[in-house]
């Protein structure tokens, strides 16, 4: 594979001088048209030990509009990324629509340092690939445009740069081998490299092999085939797809399909006022323990309320805050702003997930895509049929890296729904809690079950079930949703914690 990175290729000054200006103009030029797009543009740069990666980089801050252009590089994580699952630093530095990020070596940083190491096994690799292809894939689908540059060079060229670096440079990166290492070293990372390259270059997301051996050339190889890759995504406004969604299988449409899960969800069931209030008490009491025991454990909680209109997610909400302020918050998700709408939708949920030992309440949740947006038209077929694997793939990640996760779908019947309204608008303090656009959802009530029960079908994983709360007696739904919130956490804490990771790559047994 490297062979065409080993040719000697070279590019003498006065050629450098001459091409260097057309070139540096016409990538101004594509960042403005740039701007003005939904595109947003992720550059990755990896490769070799002493190929220039931050030469290059600072480079291609100088010829472009740096007012457009953020660079992040990953070294040691900050105490909050630690906290964390391992893609919350890279879901931070995606860019907005319109701009671009310089990402130096990305999400496959980790990977190629734990494999090296002998921290990771091969199988732990894949996985951790497989999970980076899906990724860049979510973020192509999305409008992203990822451009991947791999440098490289001959070993002897290599052993020569890196000779030239005095001890403390060479000591700030991690891979870089000692004297008498060097021959087994390139020739295993040469090895892993070409693993990489293959399982994760896809047509929708292509390594480009740059010969680094001769600066001018890495540069001005680098700048054009950013320069075309930026052209060809703004003259096509077709977002490149490896997976049809149009014709993705969905729940059939015949009279029987109209019989759903939530049909089968027994809304009669009721508790009275004192056996209410007496496990109210206990519930609360058991659950502000459990939040303390998550906290000295370092596990973080994420629940996820979902309902239909006047379903009784802020009742709910409010029996569980009761635990310490310090310890939670609540996240209220409404219309997206400006800034929300230039990133993955995805995007500002993973910003909200909470440090190690704390808990965040979603009172509404990234399952908007596939509910509302998709009966009210906000999203297009493509788009919300491909979210339940994306949906699937970010709750997997929560919950291997340790996050404790309750979903709660809290269902009323249409006739208390109705009730309900009448109430909200006769009392002056829950006026505002009702809407013309509750009224408007109203009237798609079939059309919101049927999404529910896809969304159910869908996304009720091993890892992340849902759980179907009966709602029409408050008392008793408030009682079940503590319920199950303290059976998860008792059966989460008692778990050895050294057991989750924060990515595929962990270290081997």
């Amino acid at each position: 594979m490297f062979e065409a990175a080993k040719l000697g290729r070279k590019v003498n000054k006065g050629l450098f001088n001459e091409q260097e200006p057309e070139l540096r103009t016409e990538l101004l030029e594509a960042q403005r048209q740039l701007l003005g797009s939904n595109i947003s543009v992720v550059v990755i740069v990896a490769g070799v030990e002493g190929a220039g990666k931050g030469e290059l980089v600072d480079r291609l801050n100088e010829w472009l509009d740096t007012r457009g252009v953020e660079t992040f590089a990953f070294w040691e994580e900050s105490d909050e990324e630690r906290e964390r699952p391992r893609y919350w630093r890279f879901w931070r530095t995606l860019p907005p629509r319109g701009t671009i990020a310089i990402l130096f070596g990305a999400w496959y940083m980790d990977p190629m340092v734990q494999r090296m190491s002998g921290q990771c096994s091969e199988a732990d690799m894949d996985a951790e690939l497989s999970r980076i292809a899906e990724f860049e894939r979510m973020l192509i689908e999305d409008g992203t445009l990822v451009v991947k540059f791999w440098m490289h060079m001959p070993k002897k060229e290599q052993q020569k740069v890196l000779k030239k670096q005095n001890r403390e440079d060479r000591e700030r990166w991690k891979m870089a081998p000692s004297k008498g290492q060097f021959d087994e070293y390139y020739t295993r990372f040469e090895q892993m490299a070409e693993r990489i390259i293959r399982t994760t270059d896809s047509g929708i997301s292509p390594w480009y092999l740059i010969e680094a051996s001769d600066s001018r050339y890495r540069d001005l190889t680098v700048g054009r085939t950013l320069l075309e890759s930026i052209r060809s995504r703004l003259a096509s406004p077709q977002v490149p797809r490896e997976t049809n969604y149009s014709h993705a299988p969905s729940l059939p449409s015949d009279p029987n399909a109209h019989i759903t899960i939530l049909d089968h969800v027994d809304l009669s069931q009721e508790l009275g006022r004192s056996d209410y209030k007496k496990e109210l008490k206990r519930l609360q009491a058991e659950l502000s323990d459990l939040a303390w025991k998550a906290y000295e454990q370092k596990r973080s909680t994420v629940l996820v309320f979902e309902g239909v209109d006047a379903g009784g997610k802020g009742g709910a909400i409010r029996r569980i805050t009761a635990i310490d302020s310090r310890l939670y918050r609540t996240i209220s998700t409404a219309a997206p702003t400006d800034e929300e709408k230039a990133h993955h939708y995805l995007w500002r949920f993973w910003r909200h997930i909470p440090r190690s030992g704390r808990l965040t309440i979603y009172d509404r949740s990234w399952y908007g895509r596939v509910l509302v947006e998709r009966v009210e038209g906000f999203a297009k077929p493509e788009e919300w049929r491909r979210a339940y694997l994306e949906i699937n793939e970010f709750e997997e990640q929560l919950v291997e890296s340790g996050v404790i996760l309750c979903k709660f779908w809290l269902q009323i019947s249409k006739d208390e729904q109705l009730e309900r309204f009448k109430q909200r608008e006769a009392t002056p303090y829950k006026a505002h809690k009702i809407t013309d656009e509750d009224w408007r959802n109203r009237e798609k009530w079939d059309d919101y079950k049927l999404a529910v029960n896809e969304m159910v079908i869908r996304t009720s994983t091993e890892y992340a079930p849902w759980s179907l709360i009966p709602g029409d007696d408050k008392p008793f739904a408030r009682i079940e949703v503590l319920k199950t919130v303290c059976n998860k956490l008792r059966e989460e804490l008692k778990k050895d914690s050294a057991q989750f990771r924060k990515g595929h790559c962990k270290p081997s047994r």
